[in-house]
This record gives C-alpha cells, structure tokens and sequence, in this order.
C-alpha cells in the first residue's frame, strides 16, 4: 500500500458495469455507506462523468453539506473525487475472469497536513470503507436496482 493511502478491496460477483452505474450515481452514495457520515445527495448528483460536480448533505457530529468534483475518471474502471481539501475518495474495478469485479476503495490522504493525520482520520476512513465494501457487494449483488428513497428529496 502506498504511504498516506488507505485500500481495502473486496471480489464482488457482478460486473464492473453494474457496480460502476452505482458509484457514478452520487445519489446512491447513502446506500452502501458505511461511515454514517452520508445522508444525500443534493445536486447534481446522476451520473457522475469526468469534471462533475456534485453536493452531498452530511452528519460527522453536527449536520453539513460539502461540495465535490469527480478528479478521476476512466469509465467502469475508475472514479475518485475530492472536496476542498486534498484528499480523494477513490474506487477503482478490476474485472476478473471468473466475471467478477475486485473493488478496491482508497482514501487517499497523500497532501494532507499531519494534523489531520494526528486527529485519526485516517484510521477512521480505514472503518469507514471496511463497513462500505460490504453494503457495496451486496447492492450489487442484488441486481444494483436503486432503493425505494434514492431518489434526490428536494425539500
């Protein structure tokens, strides 16, 4: 693993297409989050492409929202994106033979200043994307058909 990078992977027995329509849908992002940080998307948020931007409303203790833009893109292979800070959320599929996909998400926190590293983020994220993988699979694994609430609440 690289320095200042957090990886996990995971197999998951569906097609990288699949599980790439549902990382690029940042209104799915609820659904297999397993850090309890993501609530919804509020803009801009449906099929995700080079350049996108798009905002989430969050909850780390007190309620927030934070804006996005999609920094990696390579379609149904890789996707990562960024807020303000430097770090990047990024997923990248690998199809294996077998017609599989390795799934591999990493908090990269390569520029990020040592306080931040100091404070446990980086641990945290390692939680946080141990509990993703799973939810992840088993979305995709179920065909990858969109929850009853994904739909963007406007109110």
């Amino acid at each position: 693993m690289a320095k200042n990078q957090v990886s996990r992977s995971v197999v998951i027995d569906a097609p990288a297409e699949r599980i790439f329509r549902i990382l690029s849908d940042a209104r799915r992002h609820h659904e297999f989050d397993g850090s309890g940080t993501v609530r919804r998307a509020t803009a801009g948020a449906e099929s995700l492409g080079p350049g996108s931007r798009f905002a989430m409303d969050m909850r780390m203790g007190v309620p927030y929202r934070i804006a996005n833009r999609v920094v990696e893109y390579e379609e149904n292979r890789l996707i990562g994106w960024r807020h303000f800070g430097p770090h990047i959320w990024r997923w990248r599929l690998e199809p294996l033979d077998d017609g599989t996909t390795r799934v591999t998400e990493t908090f990269d926190y390569t520029r990020l200043p040592v306080a931040y590293i100091l404070l446990g983020y980086p641990a945290r994220n390692a939680r946080g994307i141990e509990q993703t993988l799973p939810r992840l699979k088993r979305l995709a694994e179920e065909g990858g058909a969109p929850a009853a609430d994904t739909a963007e609440d406007t109110g």
